[in-house]
Order: C-alpha cells, then structure tokens, then sequence
C-alpha cells in the first residue's frame, strides 16, 4: 500500500510537473506567436507608412515641378500675351502715323477759303500744316486728302493746288486730331497766332472750329520711296 501510495503521490507529482512544463511551453508559444505577429504587423505597418511616405514625397515633388512648369508656361503667356498686345498697338500707332488706317477723335477743323480780294496760296496751307504739326496733331487731311510724310503739296502755274497730284479747290478744309487746347492756342493767339499773323493781316478769310469727333480718311495713295531702300 505504502509504496502504491508512493508511486502515484511519484506520479501525480510527475504529471503535475510535466503538465506544468507543457502549460509553460505552450504559453511561450502562445507568447512567442502574438509577439511574432504583432511584430510583423508593426514592421508591415511601418513598411506600409514607408511606402506611403515614399510615395507622397513623389507626388509632391511631382506636383511642386507640375507647378513650376505651369507657372513657366504661365509667364510664358503672360509675356508673350503682353508682346504680342505691345506690337499690335505699335503696329497700330506706325499704321495710324503712316496714314494707313481712318482714325477719329478729338481735334479742330480749319476752314480758309478765297474771298473777293485775296485767296488762298499755297504757302498759306504749307504754313498751317507746320504749324499743325509743331502743335502735336496726329493726323492731318486737307479736303479729305490724307496728309502723311511724303504728301507732295504743289501749286500749278499759280491757278490752283494739287496734293499728290489730285487737284484741291477752295474751300479748303483741314482736319487735324489732336489735344484740342494745343491745335487751337497754336493758331489762334492775339497778334502772334496763325489766324492773326498769316490770315487777317492779309486780309484773307479762315474759321476754327472745334470738334469732339474729327474723322480723317487713311491714305488713299501709295507709298513709295523714290530714293531710300
């Protein structure tokens, strides 16, 4: 009996240390598994979080040249917007200088006509075209006939006036479009003025009006340098 007892209190004390042993075995294991996999997760996630830092860094460099390119192209636009506005109002200016365009605005129209005792000499509408000029007119007709820089303005065996070879009679109108305060002032001051010191003081007739629309015609001729190339 004694040693039956023996043996199974040996036994049992045995299995209890072997069931011991075995539960402390599978608690590592089990330990070890969830570490194992909370590491891997961990390590998965922080590859994942790499990959995406990676990649957001990509598409930020990605955006940051997208942008600078489009702003490169955008000032390239901008500039070649601004040139080519630049040029079209040079253009229109050298276009409106050469007489090539009908142009409108303010400005003053001067009429000199022949009367009973004097008329109009050739000299008489050379001088108020200069004086036109010095005054800042930027457009200059005489009976509609476009006045530019080649304009050739003859008196023909003292009878009449010819602009580039088309005759002009009396009245004759001239239109200038410029500030309306210079064209007038230039023409009309006491004693000194165009009106006074060429028109009155040799008895010949003219008038100046002023216009808020002036239209002067383009040039109806064509342009030709005879010299320059």
């Amino acid at each position: 009996m004694k040693g039956k007892l023996t043996m199974t209190i040996t036994i049992g004390i045995m299995c209890t240390v072997l069931l011991y042993v075995m539960l402390v075995q599978f608690k590592t294991v089990e330990e070890t598994d969830i570490t194992e996999i909370e590491n891997m997760r961990e390590a998965e996630l922080r590859t994942e979080v790499a990959n995406w830092k990676t990649k957001y860094e990509d598409v930020s460099k990605k955006y940051e040249e997208t942008t600078k390119t489009i702003r490169e192209y955008e000032d390239k636009i901008t500039n070649n917007q601004e040139a080519s506005e630049l040029l079209q109002e040079e253009l229109e200016r050298a276009n409106m200088l050469l007489g090539k365009t009908d142009v409108q605005g303010e400005g003053i129209v001067i009429t000199l006509s022949d009367n009973r005792e004097r008329k109009i000499e050739i000299y008489d509408i050379l001088q108020l075209i200069n004086e036109l000029k010095l005054a800042g007119a930027e457009a200059i007709s005489i009976n509609d006939e476009r006045i530019i820089a080649t304009t050739d303005i003859k008196e023909v065996n003292s009878m009449y006036i010819v602009v580039d070879g088309k005759r002009i009679t009396s009245p004759y109108v001239v239109k200038a479009i410029g500030n309306q305060t210079y064209l007038e002032s230039g023409l009309t001051t006491k004693d000194y003025g165009y009106i006074d010191r060429v028109i009155k003081a040799y008895d010949k007739t003219a008038t100046v009006e002023r216009q808020d629309n002036v239209k002067i015609l383009k040039y109806a001729g064509e342009m030709k340098l005879q010299y320059a190339e």
